[in-house]
């Protein structure tokens, strides 16, 4: 009985995640799906054109340090569609779309770099603000956030009703554009360091939104392309999964060197934090170097002098965080009694720490301003709303001598959550009285599209 009871449960715990998970019900026609990934891969036309106003308009908010000009460039960008296409051909073995797929997108990512170039050779402003540095190194979490926006993509791609907020949202959150901007800048400004990295980060970018494009349509099943000749199809696999390993390849071994940076800088600052934290100093600037023979820490201290012994003690540490192969440098500055760091170092490594602050400090001024810009608004409102409803109010009931209208918070005793309610006052003339308060609360309650509204009478 027990052994019955348990495998009914299990039985209908089965079927209630395999419905809850099912993406076979309100998946679109796979012609038609076809049909849309084969029209989004061709770059001509009116997608040429998006392309490239898209990559112009990305470059200006690099440019201007702008994040919303950015993410509205990565709106109206199209560039998903071939890289979507190279997935989709490989998982149905189709090696005609993923010919065209590949062909587009290499005339796609040579216009972009093309036209990102221009616009900074000719810009007046050629300084690498915070927003475009930050497209120059990929991390981890580019990798995470390509492979999972590629899953959401794909499967709202392949909906009967597509999800009008999930492509824009994969478009904004993979961040294909600003790569291909940051390598126009490095092209245009003759930094290879800026260029090659950008385009590492577009190319990882690019790769694992395939990857979960392919994953989708094999998980799905989608129909693999049929060939009459038994031969050419067998060719045609071969030649595919060639490509697929010579594509593949290289991202595994870049995405292993990121996932190592990441676990160093991760390593490297835990003992940053921990082991350098020597009395009556200061931690003013850490610079973090990731490859070759051996990785780099190096840390500039501000305060009293650390002899040599502590900072030998510190290094003898580093194995203790993972961090063997590296080599822990300690520049001593302002009060030291030798090892002065280098000045110009210092200039630059000052400057670096005030830029990031006074940014942070702009943010949180920009946030303020809202905040008093939302609170001015109501207020303004709070001062047109009773100056309209004077007049009403006195043509309801000519007794009210005055009378106030505010939004205000409401607490309860029993609970812990507060609400807000419209708190109107009404002050009654000497010896008047309400005319009807069953129909003044319903009046205010219309007229104020809210039913929280509360009375207070002074008569």
């Amino acid at each position: 009985m027990t052994e019955t009871l348990f495998a009914r449960i299990l039985r209908e715990g089965r079927g209630f995640v395999r419905q809850r998970f099912d993406l076979s019900e309100d998946q679109g026609d796979f012609d038609e799906i076809l049909q849309n990934v084969n029209k989004s891969t061709v770059f001509q036309g009116t997608n040429l054109y998006i392309l490239i106003f898209s990559i112009i308009v990305a470059s200006v908010g690099l440019n201007m340090n702008s994040t919303a000009v950015i993410i509205g460039a990565m709106l109206i960008s199209p560039l998903l569609g071939p890289i979507i296409g190279i997935g989709f051909g490989v998982g149905i073995y189709d090696f005609d779309l993923i010919k065209k797929a590949y062909k587009n997108f290499v005339i796609a990512v040579v216009i972009s770099v093309l036209a990102s170039t221009l616009y900074f050779l000719i810009t007046p402003i050629s300084d690498a603000q915070s927003e475009l540095l930050a497209r120059t190194t990929p991390t981890i979490y580019d990798v995470f956030i390509a492979f999972f926006g590629g899953l959401a993509g794909v499967v709202a791609n392949t909906r009967k009703d597509k999800f009008g907020t999930v492509i824009p949202g994969v478009a904004i959150a993979t961040a294909l554009m600003p790569p291909l901007c940051t390598a126009g800048f490095g092209l245009a400004t003759g930094n290879l360091y800026y260029f090659f990295g950008a385009f590492y980060l577009f190319f990882i970018n690019s790769v694992f939104i395939s990857l979960a494009t392919f994953l989708v349509v094999r998980f799905l099943k989608f129909p693999a392309k049929e060939f009459v000749d038994k031969a050419r199809e067998r060719k045609v696999h071969r030649y595919i999964w060639v490509l697929v390993i010579l594509t593949l390849t290289p991202s595994i071994y870049f995405g292993y060197g990121i996932v190592s940076r990441s676990v160093f800088e991760r390593n490297a600052n835990a003992f940053i934090t921990n082991e350098l934290n020597f009395p009556k100093t200061y931690i003013m600037s850490k610079h973090l170097e990731f490859g070759g023979k051996e990785n780099l820490l190096r840390v500039i201290v501000l305060g009293e002098f650390v002899e040599e012994d502590l900072i030998a003690f510190a290094e003898g540490k580093l194995q203790n965080y993972g961090l063997q192969n590296s080599r822990l440098e300690i520049q001593q500055g302002i009060n030291a009694k030798e090892n002065a760091v280098d000045l110009n170092y210092l200039k630059t490594s000052v400057l670096e720490d005030f830029y990031k602050n006074a940014e942070g400090q702009l943010k949180t001024q920009e946030e303020k301003i809202k905040f008093l810009e939302r609170e001015l608004g109501t207020y303004k409102q709070s001062l047109s709303t009773t100056k309209e409803m004077k007049e009403e109010l006195m043509a309801l009931d000519d007794g009210i001598k005055e009378f106030s209208i505010n939004r205000s918070i409401l607490a309860q005793t029993n609970v812990t959550e507060m609400d807000t309610v419209f708190l109107v006052y009404l002050h009654y003339k000497e010896g008047r009285a309400p005319l009807n308060k069953t129909k003044l609360e319903r009046w205010l309650r219309a007229r104020l599209k809210s039913e929280d509204v509360r009375l207070i009478y002074n008569q």
